[in-house]
């Protein structure tokens, strides 16, 4: 880490996520030393431009940061293959943004003295430079050991978000909410433009666009107690 507090920091993972973390951890100041190639290179390059490509191995020995944004199933065949090559570094902060995995995911990099920190900021990400507003008002959940869980807190706000800390044991129930309302939301909405479009109603997304969001606002609102009275709650299935 350099005298001001500022990191190089190297992203393995390059589809909505990981270019998107790393825009903003780099409108932060810290310095985005690498990135995995991904199977849009164009749209990583817009989203990070000048940011030269790298693969993993080389991401982890030039970083003091490294972010890994991957599916949760590649997560910890990745650290641990990395950690069979003695790639991860004594003090090396390694950040996963799986929401249903904790710090478990990085044992191998622990056990060869990284830093393990879990942060997923809580948006719909499309990995384009939009998401940077949706950051700015978001939240993040984050996992550490006790003694560095303000460095994690410090990452999300560098972000953009408001941290919300979540005990390493409660990250598979967190990683259930977020699957529930992110698949749900799709499937319902999937499920009523294509009943509208089938029903003659052109471009039933612009149609249902106002209904969805000002439901959604009135469910969170009447959401805030958990076991609430739902008196206009509508069941569809």
């Amino acid at each position: 880490m350099s005298r001001d507090g500022r990191l190089g920091v190297g992203i393995i993972g390059a589809g909505r996520v990981g270019p998107v973390i790393g825009a903003a951890l780099a409108g932060a100041g810290h310095a985005i030393i690498g990135i995995t190639h991904g199977s849009d290179d164009d749209r990583v390059e817009s989203v990070l431009p000048d940011v030269p490509f790298l693969d993993a191995l080389e991401v982890v020995r030039r970083s003091e940061l490294v972010v890994i944004a991957v599916p949760h199933d590649q997560l910890g065949p990745l650290v641990g293959g990395l950690a069979d090559v003695g790639a991860w570094q004594v003090g090396q902060l390694v950040v996963h943004t799986d929401p249903s995995s904790g710090l478990e995911a990085l044992a191998p990099a622990a056990a060869r003295g990284a830093i393990p920190l879990a942060i997923h900021p809580a948006i719909a990400f499309t990995g384009t430079s939009m998401d940077l507003r949706q950051l700015a008002d978001a939240y993040a959940a984050v996992t550490a050991p006790a003694a560095v869980l303000p460095i994690a807190q410090a990452l999300a706000v560098e972000l953009g978000c408001e941290p919300v800390v979540v005990a390493d044991a409660d990250r598979a129930a967190y990683g259930e909410a977020i699957a529930t309302a992110t698949e749900f939301s799709r499937s319902i909405v999937r499920q009523s433009t294509s009943l509208l479009a089938g029903i003659g109603v052109d471009n039933p997304r612009a149609f249902l666009s106002t209904l969805i969001h000002s439901t959604v606002d009135q469910a969170l609102a009447d959401g805030a107690s958990p076991g609430g009275d739902r008196p206009d709650a509508t069941i569809v299935g």
